[in-house]
């Protein structure tokens, strides 16, 4: 779209902006104030991942603009997170058929986490979904997305019949509490677990002492950062967002009260990192690193958890938020789910029946089963 469109709403008129245009409205910065990721990092995710990033501008009769929601355009694979079944049967239809359950979307929400509302009711996040709806005709794409919205805004979508919700995969929680590592362990690890625990650490006697450091910039380091972050990548099965060594230099110029860079050395070399943010109590532990020479042998995984939930404690944050993957581990050291939805609507038609009976096979949870091993795995759905 070359001009911002202007779409009529009830008691009032909705605009689409640039990110630059955002910045420069009051509401850009007071709808999303609340959240971790506040405005700054959707500006950081805009100057640095290459999303096709704008934003929805809701205004009310007298040109007061009211709420703001960022959204973005990207063509995404449908069956990227379904059961291995389905993959490859889609994959031998896309050899005829190459675009094949690939969609040009619009999405709602942050492109490198989650998908928070910038609507503040019911009637907002109404109005913003068919304006949404109506923006992806003339952008061409074939559906919008609410993106991995937390199941506390379920409420808010409670009147949209146009959306059918899906479950995403979901993140993690896990509550802090007790004086140190050791009381922590006591309170929420099973004996079996703390005694795995125990023998993994006391594996590391033998090797050069790891030593972690906490910053709020990487600046200088961000290559070298970044060089570990794309080794757990490479690994992944499910990627989104890909970040790029400027994004973590900026993150830490931008957002200093609230980003965390934890980097453990060894030797002098760095062997692990975590990205992380800090806001109203809780740690984000958004993106991790590993050098895979040695993070198996070191066990780094369960180190870093480790050193993270210590210092976490020793600032007296009261919870620990995790994104998702890596449930197996997740599931053994106490976490509960966070759950995450996705609202889907066609532009044109309505998900009926059979659209919605498709969404249930491609609905990306069944291509985890130890999800179902989770003590709160009822409210993926619920």
């Amino acid at each position: 779209m070359n001009a911002a469109p202007v779409f009529d709403i009830p008691n009032g008129r909705a605009r689409i902006v640039s990110i630059a245009e955002a910045r420069e409205l009051d509401v850009w910065r007071a709808s999303l104030r609340h959240l971790a990721k506040d405005h700054r990092y959707y500006e950081l995710v805009d100057a640095t991942l290459g999303f096709d990033c704008r934003c929805l501008i809701l205004e009310d009769r007298d040109g007061l603009a009211r709420v703001a929601q960022p959204f973005f355009v990207v063509d995404q694979d449908l069956v990227v997170a379904a059961p291995l079944w389905l993959r490859a049967c889609v994959g031998a239809v896309r050899r005829v058929a190459p675009r094949a359950l690939r969609m040009r979307m619009l999405m709602a929400g942050c492109a490198a986490g989650e998908g928070h509302l910038g609507a503040a009711s019911a009637a907002d996040v109404e109005a913003a979904g068919a304006v949404l709806l109506s923006a992806a005709r003339q952008l061409g794409a074939s559906l919008v997305v609410w993106k991995d919205v937390p199941a506390r805004h379920r409420p808010a979508f409670a009147g949209t019949g146009r959306f059918a919700r899906m479950a995403s995969m979901p993140a993690t929680r896990l509550a802090l509490d007790g004086a140190d590592w050791e009381e922590f362990m006591a309170r929420h690890l099973s004996h079996a677990m703390r005694k795995n625990l125990r023998r993994k650490f006391r594996a590391l006697a033998d090797a050069p002492p790891i030593a972690m450091e906490v910053v709020t910039s990487v600046a200088g380091i961000e290559h070298e950062v970044h060089a570990l972050y794309a080794q757990v990548l490479a690994r992944a099965r499910l990627t989104f967002e890909r970040l790029t060594p400027e994004f973590l230099r900026q993150l830490g110029e931008r957002m200093p009260d609230r980003a965390r860079f934890f980097l453990w050395r060894q030797e002098g070399r760095l062997v692990a990192c975590s990205v992380a943010l800090v806001h109203e109590g809780v740690l984000y532990d958004e993106y991790l690193g590993l050098d895979y020479r040695v993070a198996l042998d070191l066990h780094l995984y369960f180190t870093t958890f480790r050193d993270m939930v210590s210092w976490a404690l020793a600032q007296g944050l009261r919870a620990y938020h995790s994104t998702p993957l890596s449930y197996a581990p997740k599931l053994r050291l106490g976490f509960a789910l966070a759950p995450l939805d996705l609202y889907l609507a066609h532009p044109r038609i309505s998900f009926g029946g059979p659209l919605r009976r498709l969404l249930r096979i491609v609905e990306p949870v069944r291509g985890e089963p130890v999800l179902r091993q989770f003590p709160n795995a009822h409210e993926l759905h619920s």
